[in-house]
């Protein structure tokens, strides 16, 4: 078991880097994904998120030994097809949510199969991040931040915005989405170079055409590679984690700085998990300068609305300290009664670099401690108002240096039902997003069997956040 958690990662980067090799030709008959996009059944919905992926095909097939080759390479990798999908599964609602409302391929969806292996930390030799990996150049063009705070490519709202806004340009720009896809993994102006010069010597311009360097070339069979398993993966015997065609988180807004440990722990999540839905912050403390956007499972924003408000120790434990021109590390770290190795861990700072050159984070002076936060779990049910008992209230430890007590709530009921007055241009949808809910819900939640709604009608939606 340990060989195979260290060989792992090692495949992913296999599967999801650059290809340097030139594929054998495959004489076998391969599985190639049916076009769907002229053919969707309607009268029944997606039994999850695959099928409604499967259902927005809309990108023609490829077909060549290249296809093949990664197919079957895919193939013979079941357990790292299956850990990518689990990584997906948290995203791809939003990501396939976000293709449907442009109109756009959901293939498209499957794109950071390739590019990151659903990775949201991903990082390249050309320093590309996220889960599409944007250069640094390209990512402040689509307007993602990247800063000593945060970098946006790694957000995967932010992110996914800024790349359906540039696969949308580029097919715009090319006309055909194979050059699309080729000019995003090579650059638009790289591939109108090599079209023109195709031109010029009087031959086809197409992407299988074009003369290009092997990533490239292997870049769209990659993804008709993923296509085609998963079309079909029962075909090459690889069964898909179970993803539901609901949405997996919101997204809400904080006006305070706060500890990204402590948004975790008023979440009720594991760090790893709260962070990996957050991925954006290099710093261990979110600035509230930022208007940072926070995003949670649908599950948790309840808890967390909870215990924030019920919260009234320090949301952050660091201090932003602004260094006087020359002034050294060790003097900084002496200042503030901290070691050097924890200043620069905190700020991560290199051994070499001995004088700061910028502003620095520094542990707040701690607070009495208390033994640990204690946090309510959020137990209401939908259906009927009620307080939260003291039987919920149990302890959960934050890693940080000053412990605080969350003294206990005002038992006042505090209603988790309200209703909302249908208004013209309301949707079930728009609805579930302004109340952080989903469709379904609003539906179980009024009994209703289709989405119609009438102007003046009334519904029960969850008392949740409210977005806008």
């Amino acid at each position: 078991m340990k060989i195979l958690r260290l060989l792992l990662p090692l495949m992913l980067v296999v599967l999801a880097g650059c290809a340097t090799r030139h594929p054998p030709a495959d004489q076998r008959q391969a599985y190639v994904a049916e076009d769907t996009s002229r053919t969707v059944d309607l009268t029944h919905p997606p039994r999850d998120m695959w099928d409604r992926i499967r259902r927005g095909f809309a990108i023609p097939n490829l077909r060549n030994e290249r296809v093949d080759y990664w197919t079957d390479y895919y193939a013979s990798h079941p357990q790292s097809v299956l850990l990518m999908s689990q990584r997906a599964g948290k995203y791809l609602y939003y990501i396939v949510d976000e293709l449907n409302r442009r109109g756009l391929p959901t293939e498209l969806a499957l794109l950071p199969f390739v590019e990151s292996a659903y990775n949201p930390n991903a990082l390249s030799r050309s320093q590309a991040s996220g889960l599409w990996q944007f250069i640094p150049s390209t990512g402040l063009h689509y307007k993602l931040e990247q800063d000593w705070w945060r970098d946006q490519r790694r957000d995967p709202v932010a992110s996914t915005q800024a790349a359906l806004d540039y696969l949308s340009y580029l097919y715009d720009f090319q006309g055909d989405w194979y050059l699309a896809l080729a000019s995003y993994n090579w650059g638009e102006g790289a591939v109108k170079r090599a079209m023109d010069k195709a031109a010029d010597a009087g031959r086809p311009t197409g992407y299988t055409d074009l003369d290009m360097p092997e990533e490239t070339r292997n870049y769209v069979p990659k993804l008709q590679a993923i296509k085609n398993i998963i079309a079909r993966p029962e075909k090459f015997g690889i069964t898909l984690p179970g993803v539901s065609n609901t949405p997996y988180f919101t997204t809400v807004h904080k006006s305070r700085d706060m500890d990204i440990a402590v948004a975790a722990a008023l979440a009720e999540m594991p760090l790893e998990d709260f962070q990996a839905l957050n991925p954006s912050y290099n710093r261990p403390v979110i600035l509230a300068a930022h208007n940072p956007a926070l995003h949670l499972p649908l599950d948790k924003v309840g808890v967390f609305n909870e215990n924030l408000e019920s919260y009234t120790g320090r949301l952050s434990s660091w201090q932003i300290y602004h260094p006087k021109k020359g002034q050294s590390l060790a003097s900084i770290a002496k200042a503030h009664g901290i070691t050097l190795d924890q200043l620069r861990q905190a700020n991560k700072l290199g051994s070499k670099q001995t004088v700061a050159t910028a502003a620095v984070l520094i542990p707040a002076q701690e607070a009495p401690a208390s033994g640990g936060l204690r946090l309510v779990s959020y137990q209401a049910s939908a259906a009927e108002p009620a307080a939260p008992s003291t039987r919920n209230v149990r302890r959960v430890n934050l890693p940080t240096q000053a412990s605080a007590r969350l003294h206990a709530p005002d038992l006042r009921p505090k209603p988790v039902v309200r209703t909302h007055t249908i208004r013209p241009g309301d949707t079930l949808y728009s609805l579930a997003r302004r109340y952080n809910t989903s469709v379904d819900a609003l539906r179980k939640l009024n009994n209703l069997k289709g989405s119609s709604l009438s102007t003046g009608q009334r519904l029960r939606v969850p008392g949740t956040a409210v977005q806008g």
